[in-house]
């Protein structure tokens, strides 16, 4: 959804010191992400032990997804917001722009499922996880973030079903007589904008808050129930010990996934908020809404592409690990008997506290 609506014309036009603040900013919101997502493809790769947590495929094919986002998307974008002019063709902008909603929407779909692996993982027994997150569950959700943008992508797109009403008022702003430049214009008509916004960002956002809403009371309440326990006094047998210690590990597993879990809403939202919901009441006002403002919430979405590393594997202690040792080239000092640290399998309640994703 990103050049929904983007009005530029003469008098909106940046200057030059406006365009180097503005490519310095841009190159380094492109550079951040590429670099991120590719640190965090290549590390699932080659670790064996990362290979084998199922959250971490939703993850690469994320970071595939916002990799394809900063070199299919960001680049073209970045050129004709600093030349000010799209000097690539009507149809190569129809594909760009079809890229465009596809890629970000698989961006966002992504994370939905990302949080609904987590809610089962967290708020239901080990046994109902493994039931749920199959091999070929996973497999189809993962085919889902991709198909199902294609279709509020290239198919409306490419038939033109987005502009039926609005093509003389796109006509008129893909030229701009008085400098001479054309643009690249991708404006919706109210019924495409309500249908792809509900598809692409209010169903998922929706999903995620009822997920994480869930992940954090149960989060909250395993802490509660441990301090609970510990009040009262644990017994001086020693084979009492070593659950003790386990409960306290799990409770600060379950207080940092909680903090963490609020850090990873509070960027979607900041993020993409404000992009769709400007893309819904645009048409409403007759397409009022300034072109800068739009190129604002734009890279703003972009931002997202690059904040995803950091949220979803910066965070996760097997992760930085697994960073370190690629970054050092392999530095003895960074290795361990196991990448993750404590290996649990899947079957332990641990689990049910995401020890192997928010660590």
């Amino acid at each position: 959804f990103v050049f929904f609506c983007v009005h530029p014309s003469s008098s909106e036009g940046f200057g030059v010191a406006e365009k180097i603040v503005l490519l310095t900013f841009i190159s380094a919101v492109i550079l951040m992400a590429i670099l991120g997502n590719l640190l965090v493809m290549v590390a699932v790769c080659r670790d064996r032990q990362l290979r084998k947590i199922k959250t971490n495929y939703f993850i690469v094919s994320l970071a595939f997804a916002d990799l394809l986002v900063s070199v299919l998307v960001m680049p073209f974008g970045a050129i004709e917001l600093v030349q000010d002019n799209w000097i690539y063709g009507e149809m190569f902008c129809l594909v760009r722009t079809s890229l465009d909603v596809l890629l970000t929407t698989a961006s966002i779909l992504h994370l939905c499922c990302i949080s609904l692996d987590r809610y089962y993982a967290i708020c239901c027994q080990p046994l109902v996880y493994r039931n749920k997150m199959t091999p070929l569950r996973i497999t189809v959700m993962l085919g889902g973030c991709w198909v199902i943008p294609t279709f509020i992508s290239f198919l409306p797109i490419m038939q033109g079903w987005n502009s039926i009403g609005i093509i003389d008022l796109i006509q008129q702003r893909q030229f701009n007589k008085a400098s001479n430049s054309t643009y690249c214009i991708f404006m919706v008509n109210k019924p495409y904008a309500i249908t792809c916004s509900v598809v692409a960002f209010y169903i998922p956002f929706l999903l995620m808050v009822l997920a994480y809403y869930r992940i954090y009371v149960t989060a909250r309440e395993h802490a509660r129930q441990i301090q609970v326990l510990q009040r009262a006094g644990a017994p001086t047998d020693g084979r009492q010990h070593h659950p003790d210690q386990h409960s306290t590990h799990r409770m600060k597993t379950e207080t940092k996934a909680a903090k963490t879990l609020c850090i990873i809403m509070g960027c979607f939202c900041l993020c993409w908020a404000p992009f769709f919901i400007t893309n819904i009441v645009d048409p409403f006002i007759n397409y009022t809404v300034p072109g800068k403002l739009w190129t604002a919430f734009l890279w703003l979405g972009y931002i997202n592409s690059g904040l995803n590393p950091f949220l979803y594997a910066f965070l996760n202690k097997s992760f930085r690990r697994a960073f370190l040792i690629i970054l050092c080239c392999g530095d003895e000092r960074y290795r361990r008997p196991s990448i993750l640290g404590q290996t649990v399998p899947c079957s332990t309640t641990t689990i049910n506290g995401s020890t192997h994703v928010l660590r």
